[in-house]
Parts: structure tokens; sequence; C-alpha cells
């Protein structure tokens, strides 16, 4: 009987997880569904003209700015939605470098303003990944990383490769190098 009563609480936890991992899918797949249907519609906070001085003088590649302009709509959307564990891929502008963080991992602390005006934490990996010399407020910083939810704005960490292979390798790319 005690045997049977584990067996029926452990069916049951994993209903549980199995639930709760396919709300987790279904909000990811509504939310890049959203983001197709939106994809010509314009972001959803203006940049301020401070900000569209400064993408006035980064010259792109073709496509670039379209694929930018969807990743901070995705962010804009995983902040309205308090969504966090997000791969998201945008450009933004250093807005204040921060001092490392060298407790435990050491991270590369800074904030980037994107073109919205929402600002991001970032913190990359520097033990897995070369820290950014030289960066400097007003810089421009494209990232590939995972988006969590902060009142603030968010936190995008994981801009670095995984040598154990079980996340998604990220990146930042500054003054035409990649990090990673």
């Amino acid at each position: 009987m005690l045997i049977s009563k584990n067996i029926m609480m452990s069916n049951k936890t994993n209903i549980g997880i199995g639930l709760v991992a396919a709300i987790l899918v279904a909000t990811y797949l509504g939310l890049e569904q959203n983001q197709q249907k939106n994809e010509s519609a314009s972001p959803i906070i203006q940049p301020s003209s401070e900000q569209t001085s400064h993408t006035q003088h980064q010259t792109a590649e073709p496509g670039q700015d379209s694929q930018n302009q969807a990743g901070i709509r995705v962010i804009q959307k995983a902040y309205e939605s308090k969504l966090s564990n997000i791969q998201v891929q945008a450009t933004g502008r250093v807005k204040a470098v921060l001092v490392d963080d060298n407790n435990g991992s050491r991270h590369q602390k800074f904030i980037l303003q994107l073109k919205n005006g929402l600002t991001v934490l970032v913190a990359h990996n520097i033990d897995l990944s070369p820290r950014i010399d030289g960066l400097q407020k007003g810089d421009a910083v494209e990232f590939y990383g995972e988006y969590e939810y902060c009142e603030k704005g968010g936190v995008i960490h994981w801009t670095h490769h995984d040598p154990q292979q079980r996340h998604v390798d990220g990146w930042l790319k500054y003054k035409g190098r990649t990090y990673q």
C-alpha cells in the first residue's frame, strides 16, 4: 500500500511538472506568434530624439535594424508580461558601466538602454568569455542572451558559450568583435 501511494504521488508530481512545462511552451509560442503579427507595427514605446540621434550615426547591415526592432518588441512584451527565460537578440547603447561582480562566477556588468527607452542590465560571465575592455557610456553593444524580468527593465545573461552544452550559446558584439 505504501508503494502504491508513492507511485500515485510521483505520477501527480510528473503531471504537475508536465502541465507547467506545457504552459511555459504555450506562453512562449503565443509571445512569438504575437511578435510575428506585429512585425510591421511600430515599437510600443517610441524612441526619444536623443536615442534617435545615436542610431543615425550607426551603420547597419541589411535586415539588422528590423531584427533589432523585433528583439526589442520581444523584450518589451516579456517585460510587460513579467516573463523570464526568453532568448533574445537586440542592440542597445551603454547607459552605465558598473563594477564587476566578483562573487562566485565573475561577471562584467553594464546597463544598456534600448531604442524604446527600456533599460536592461547585462551580466556577462567573464570566467567563460572575454571581458569587453574599453566599454564606455554611449557605445553600441549587440547581444544574444537570455532575458530575465525585473522591475527596472530586465537582466540579460547567458551571453557566452556553455561549455557543458546544456544551454544555447549567447554572445556580445562590440566594435566588430564577438565575445563568446
